[in-house]
């Protein structure tokens, strides 16, 4: 047995900018870190002569399927065909997070899924490769309206500047910040669920139409990316940091009236209230995590103007996608 698993993430500038529809015309940039939150899969080998049916794979239900093409679920399925197995493996994915909430754990899932994949077939992928193929999965055999930054977080991990030129072509800069300055750091977030759930590609297709018209807008928003990159490494106060996420949050919910709503807007307005600097949506828009960057002194008020709605405490950093038993 293989189990693998990659982390989610959350970014903190640039989201938008790492659509092939913008950085191709303008180049993207994106702040964010992989959290201690996973998508996991095993993968073992399956004996097919014993049964009437040749896979198993298992996710929220279970698929007992004689051939690939007959597997319901997208993800698995296409995986499957690209990596060229076509019968006697089982497969099992279970996850920290559920998804559609803004954390990327569609492509940690994907990333996830690949790596155990490739292992089992005694392949070996770094961390660019791999990124690139989840990339491949999700943009042009599934057709998912999806950014690029996901990937390249489940697959490398670490909290980065990543700059996207083309699909193929990014750089990941590792953030580089002495312990002490990133447990500081970490000590500042703040993240509610907000209760809404939603599919990610679904948000963003309406966004991707307005790109021609948010151009402006998408690249101060990409400025943002080194502006808050140069607040952590030089030791500015951490308040810029989250003072700059208060704009950045702005210029967001300006792209496009699906972003944010009225329930969304109360919940920033309450985090902002009980001490918070600033703070964003997390994800694409319209549900998912509200993440808040708050002294450490307010996060009890935090908690307790937030009391019923589920708290998530988290670690930055995280290692990206990697095999844990084999």
């Amino acid at each position: 047995m293989i189990i693998s698993r990659a982390p989610v993430r959350i970014s903190f500038f640039g989201g938008g900018t790492d659509y092939p529809e913008y950085f191709l015309k303008e180049g993207g940039a994106v702040l964010a870190t992989a959290i201690d939150k996973f998508s996991y899969v095993t993968v073992s080998p399956f004996l097919s002569h014993l049964f009437d049916y040749s896979m198993r794979i298992s996710y929220r239900k279970v698929e007992l399927v004689k051939e690939v093409c007959h597997i319901e679920h997208n993800v698995f399925r296409e995986c499957l065909k690209l990596c060229k197995f076509e019968r006697d493996i089982e497969l099992h994915n279970f996850a920290d997070l559920p998804a559609f909430t803004g954390l990327g754990s569609s492509s940690a899932f994907t990333v996830s899924l690949l790596q155990a994949l490739h292992t089992f077939k005694g392949q070996f992928l770094r961390p660019h490769e791999l990124a690139i193929e989840a990339i491949n999965v999700e943009r042009h055999i599934l057709k998912d309206n999806v950014g690029c930054q996901d990937q390249v977080l489940a697959a490398f991990g670490g909290f980065n500047l990543v700059e996207f030129r083309t699909e193929k072509d990014f750089v990941v800069n590792r953030v580089p910040l002495p312990p002490q300055r990133l447990a500081d750091f970490q000590s500042h977030l703040f993240l509610v669920f907000t209760g809404i759930t939603r599919k990610a590609s679904d948000v963003v297709a309406h966004q991707l139409k307005r790109v021609d018209q948010n151009l402006s807008a998408l690249s101060a928003m990409r400025q943002m990316v080194y502006t808050g990159h140069d607040i952590l490494v030089s030791g500015r106060p951490l308040r810029e940091f989250g003072e700059l996420l208060h704009c950045a949050w702005e210029a967001k919910r300006g792209l496009d009236g699906g972003i944010s709503n009225a329930e969304i807007d109360e919940i920033y307005a309450t985090g902002r209230k009980a001490g918070a600097w600033g703070g964003k949506l997390l994800g694409a828009g319209g549900g998912g995590f509200m993440l808040f960057f708050a002294p450490p002194e307010t996060h009890a008020k935090l908690r307790h103007v937030f009391t019923g709605r589920q708290i998530l405490d988290v670690k930055i950093n995280a290692p990206g996608s990697q095999i844990i038993f084999s």
